[in-house]
């Protein structure tokens, strides 16, 4: 049996979890919980997406999304809009403080990121970036098959 500390997988999730608890640890106060983030990135790339391209962006399940964003809204973050053309499709949209939030959220999670490179070369963090890279793809070849 492979102990955690030799497990890639389990060293990948501790890693994200901790890169996670810093985060939210920022962006709390201001109202954000770390699913709310994953949300808005996205829509800080591209407003106005539909509701369920921006669940699959993200990879949430839609009733979770769903919930996600009524919580959003009722934060005055987003709205969601029918779609003019299309009356099935729901486009979720930032409001300006969902906008606003951008300016004050990215630098916490650019410090994040900072603190967790400190310490760690250029040549590394590009070893690491392609190393993690050949990992997804490797998944991504074996969910394939």
């Amino acid at each position: 049996m492979l102990p955690p500390s030799r497990s890639v997988g389990y060293l990948v999730r501790q890693t994200h979890r901790a890169f996670t608890r810093a985060l939210q640890a920022r962006i709390a106060p201001h109202g954000v919980s770390i699913g709310m983030w994953y949300f808005l990135r996205v829509l800080w790339q591209e407003d106005g997406i539909s509701q369920r391209e921006l669940s699959q962006r993200v990879g949430m399940m839609e009733p979770t999304t769903a919930s996600a964003l009524t919580n959003m809204e009722r934060k005055g973050f987003v709205r969601r809009l029918r779609n003019r053309t299309d009356r099935r499709i729901v486009n979720v949209f930032l409001t300006e403080r969902g906008r606003a939030l951008r300016q004050e959220l990215l630098p916490l999670a650019a410090a994040v990121n900072e603190a967790a490179v400190r310490g760690v070369s250029a040549d590394e963090l590009a070893r690491l970036r392609a190393l993690l890279g050949k990992l997804q793809a490797g998944l991504g070849a074996d969910a394939a098959s």
